[in-house]
């Protein structure tokens, strides 16, 4: 097993005063992909919030551990800054900024240093050919007007450019056509390509994950994770569901 990147410690997690995670232990390694399902409303958002410092979850117990650093009380802003990274279900318009420019400067704030215009330029639009995103997208306010595929997109080309250590897609297929599914696949792909890189997946499809190598896969019902296996998992919940999970005492 690789080096471990994520180390979650029994989390107790609250939205609103609800109790939403349960105890959920999870360990995850540098350069592997989880893959993260369960019904609505078992908590698999949350978490994924949860990992990124969002306020509005409060984190009542338990502790969060990355690349060997306690990160449970630092802010959205500094994981970010380490290396962490997540899409959104429904990623934001930010009218007035465009995508070129709040790519570059989301770099800027994670490394500190000045980007070297030429090479992100040439890097930009490499990534945006792999996701056969027109130029005239870099131009565009963000997400502004963009169809759900185009945000989808929009946030895989971050992820290129950005190349965290640790990213977190939440439902980044939900929404999308075929056409779509497969060009963002193709991106997830080449981020796994990096040798450190780790991917959290969180889906309730299982399109996006036919042509990418999955090494854990983890049932999620109640707040807790009752089931983990390979990337087999997926296949046995594709054809059977969740029920049996959601059935046994957990």
């Amino acid at each position: 097993m690789s080096d471990k990147l994520v180390d979650i410690q029994d989390i107790f997690v609250s939205i609103d005063s609800k109790q939403v995670l349960n105890g959920l232990n999870l360990q995850i390694g540098k350069g592997e992909t989880h893959v993260l399902m369960g019904p609505n409303g078992a908590g698999k958002s949350t978490l994924g919030n949860t990992l990124m410092g969002n306020p509005l979850y409060t984190l009542d117990k338990g502790k969060i551990f990355f690349d060997g650093q306690d990160i449970t009380e630092l802010s959205t802003d500094k994981r970010a800054k380490l290396g962490m990274f997540l899409s959104f279900q429904n990623p934001l318009e930010v009218p007035g900024i465009s995508v070129e420019s709040f790519i570059r400067s989301a770099l800027q704030q994670k490394t500190g240093e000045k980007v070297k215009l030429f090479q992100f330029q040439k890097d930009l639009k490499a990534n945006m050919e792999l996701l056969n995103m027109a130029d005239s997208y870099a131009a565009r306010d963000l997400n502004v007007g963009f169809s759900g595929g185009e945000r989808k997109k929009s946030e895989i080309l971050q992820l290129l450019m950005l190349n965290p250590k640790f990213a977190i897609l939440d439902e980044t297929d939900s929404g999308l056509d075929v056409d779509a599914v497969r060009t963002v696949s193709k991106g997830i792909q080449e981020y796994q390509k990096k040798q450190d890189g780790a991917l959290l997946i969180i889906t309730h499809s299982t399109k996006i994950l036919e042509s990418l190598h999955v090494d854990y896969t983890h049932v999620l019902v109640k707040g807790k994770i009752v089931k983990t296996g390979d990337g087999s998992l997926v296949q046995e919940i594709n054809d059977h569901g969740f029920e049996k999970y959601i059935n046994q005492d957990n």
